[in-house]
């Protein structure tokens, strides 16, 4: 049992949580996993790489050999370059900046826990090869299109926080330490110092830019990116901290004036919104990404997992189990009538509505990672890389 929490609470998500899993095990096209129950029938690289870590440490035998189909359609319909398409039965699906590093960290987890060490080595090493290639001016960071990443609704262009967290993961499952270093130092360097090439820090506030390039950068808070950052080491302890403190404080001002629910303990991805009198409004935003929704701030289930594996790195216990205890009550919220579990996929910052698709894989997923952070106090796969 977690601690802190009720057994029958976290138990019975936990087992709702497998049954979607098995029931999205399999789907219409080739055979292979879906990515939500009804929504969205495709079986998406993004969802079911970001799944990856909440389906292995369920042990579940048929949930590990979907994770293991999924990979190995990814590398059958991977590019002579070596990417990895955003479909894994499409190979003409291309263009995403995190489906390539995704594979990588589902592949090497997938190898640690079957013992398979070797599986899919030739498609893994063109995959590190695509990855190097992603650096425009071979320096450690990668940079990005707008709207190439999982916010396909919202502009991060250049060198992206999320993405090159990701990479850094990459480097240091596949004993590449030495270009870790690297890139260490440089995301750890001022987003915004002049006359430097752009790193990621930020020197008015705890946390990471979102994106840099060149002069340019926003100093917006990306809960996913810097979520990733604690757990994959990027930050030191005060730091993490410090984002913590922040995002906290700044959830809570934001409960008072109305743009996130006082009534439900949501995880706002963007913070703060962007609106439509800014500089970085887009005019696709009015119908696809208003303030408080999607990407523009919405609440993802599969995040608050990150958030609080997160939590669980870095010694944050007791608030890992609060925020474990309000995603328990959020995934039994649902747009289908007559769920008792709706693993919906994102809901509106402001009333906590759901508005995305139920019964999402990595809404169920990363629902189990984040309970098993929270029974074993430690994170899973990456329990030696804070601090």
């Amino acid at each position: 049992m977690s601690q802190g929490l009720p057994g029958s609470l976290i138990e019975d998500t936990r087992q709702a949580a497998i049954e979607v899993l098995l029931f999205n095990a399999h789907g219409p096209y080739q055979g292979l996993p879906r990515t939500a129950g009804w929504g969205y029938p495709e079986p998406y690289t993004r969802d079911w790489m970001i799944a990856t870590p909440g389906i292995l440490v369920t042990g579940n035998a048929e949930l590990i050999d979907a994770v293991r189909r999924i990979l190995i359609a990814l590398a059958g319909n991977q590019t002579s370059l070596g990417h990895i398409p955003s479909l894994a039965h499409d190979p003409n699906e291309c263009g995403a900046s995190d489906t390539t590093p995704l594979f990588l960290i589902g592949l090497a987890l997938y190898r640690s826990v079957s013992g398979e060490t070797r599986f899919l080595e030739q498609a893994g090493q063109r995959a590190l090869a695509w990855m190097r290639c992603q650096a425009p001016d071979e320096r450690s960071l990668l940079a990005q299109q707008p709207t190439s990443d999982w916010r396909d609704e919202q502009w991060v262009p250049g060198y992206a926080l999320y993405t090159n967290a990701l990479w850094y993961a990459c480097l240091r499952l596949y004993g590449l330490e030495t270009h870790a270093g690297t890139m260490h130092g440089i995301i750890n360097q001022p987003a915004d110092r002049p006359g430097c090439s752009a790193g990621l820090g930020l020197a008015d506030a705890p946390y990471y830019a979102l994106w840099a390039y060149k002069v340019h950068s926003s100093n917006r808070f990306d809960l996913l990116g810097n979520s990733l950052a604690i757990l994959f080491g990027l930050a030191d302890s005060s730091r993490a901290s410090a984002i913590i403190s922040w995002y906290e404080a700044a959830c809570e001002r934001m409960k008072k004036t109305g743009e996130l629910s006082a009534d439900a303990d949501l995880a706002p991805c963007l913070i703060p919104y962007i609106l439509p009198q800014d500089a970085h409004w887009m005019p696709r935003y009015q119908r696809y990404n208003q303030p408080g929704e999607y990407h523009n701030g919405g609440a993802w289930p599969f995040i608050t997992g990150f958030y609080i594996a997160a939590l669980v790195a870095a010694g944050e216990q007791r608030l890992a189990a609060q925020k474990l205890a309000a995603l328990c009550e959020l995934m039994k919220k649902s747009r289908t009538p007559g769920l008792k579990f709706g693993f919906n996929e994102w809901f509106r910052a402001q009333d906590a509505r759901p508005l995305g698709e139920d019964w999402q894989t990595w809404s169920a997923a990363m629902f189990l990672y984040a309970a098993q952070c929270v029974e074993d106090q430690h994170a899973p796969f990456f329990a030696d890389w804070f601090g």
